[in-house]
């Protein structure tokens, strides 16, 4: 979708998955886990054998746009909400999106379960145009219409998540627009300090600014927020950082 600070944005599009792509990948962790070998310890002598872990919850999102590939998305969907396969409720499902309007419509037309995260990034249209060009063609106010249809219709919060960049969107008055934006509808914040990547030259907010950006969201706005933990940056597998490094 193109996102600037995002690798897997910068590569460009090739195709979409098909839905035996999308549910292989579940299995293949699902399997993984089974295989791990687990075992309580008891300080450091290995004492009786654990139940084996077991895959537990989903997120939808890049490489792509699962909304640009609904119908193979929700076919995967059902297959692995299936009791005959990995039995996964649809209260462990989330699906996230760059801001597809007319999929989160039909998300809610349809009903359909799964737990709805947007990418929100920034509080204004020019901002958020200038980090997500799908902006663009979906303008933040269309984009905050079709949250409260989806959130009225499912009765059902929305996760807003938000890469936080030092010095472009980790500022006190950044949180207050944020604040503002999602005043009065069923909320919860996701922040995500920034993964770099070598096509973008921003910095990971400072973990004072996310804190600071917490506060104000929860003591001025009660709207409730996490903050990711950075992980798989050393091997280029954090978010934002999937990218293919050759071809063959």
């Amino acid at each position: 979708m193109g996102c600037v600070f995002c690798a897997t944005g910068q590569m460009g599009y090739t195709r979409h998955l098909t839905p035996g792509e999308i549910v292989a990948q579940a299995v293949h962790v699902a399997r993984a886990l089974r295989a791990r070998p687990t075992c309580h310890l008891i300080g450091d002598i290995p004492s009786k054998k654990a139940p084996p872990e077991r895959l537990r919850n989903l997120v939808l999102m890049g490489m792509g746009e699962p909304l640009h590939n609904y119908e193979a998305v929700m076919q995967a969907v059902d297959i692995m909400r299936d009791e005959a396969g990995l039995a996964l409720g649809a209260e462990r499902i989330t699906l996230s999106t760059v801001g597809v309007v007319p999929g989160i419509l039909r998300l809610a037309a349809e009903k359909r379960p799964i737990f709805l995260a947007v990418s929100l990034h920034a509080a204004t249209q020019a901002e958020r145009a200038a980090l997500v060009p799908a902006a663009k063609k979906w303008p933040l106010v269309e984009l905050m219409a079709a949250c409260r249809t989806y959130s009225e219709t499912m009765r059902r919060r929305i996760f807003y998540e938000g890469t936080l960049i030092e010095g472009k969107n980790d500022s006190v008055d950044q949180a207050r627009s944020v604040g503002q934006l999602l005043r009065g509808l069923p909320a919860q914040v996701n922040l995500i300090p920034l993964n770099p990547t070598t096509g973008y030259d921003g910095e990971p907010a400072r973990s004072e600014a996310a804190k600071r950006f917490q506060k104000i969201l929860a003591e001025e706005f009660k709207i409730p927020s996490t903050v990711r933990q950075r992980r798989g940056i050393d091997i280029a597998a954090g978010c934002g950082q999937l990218a293919v490094a050759e071809s063959r």
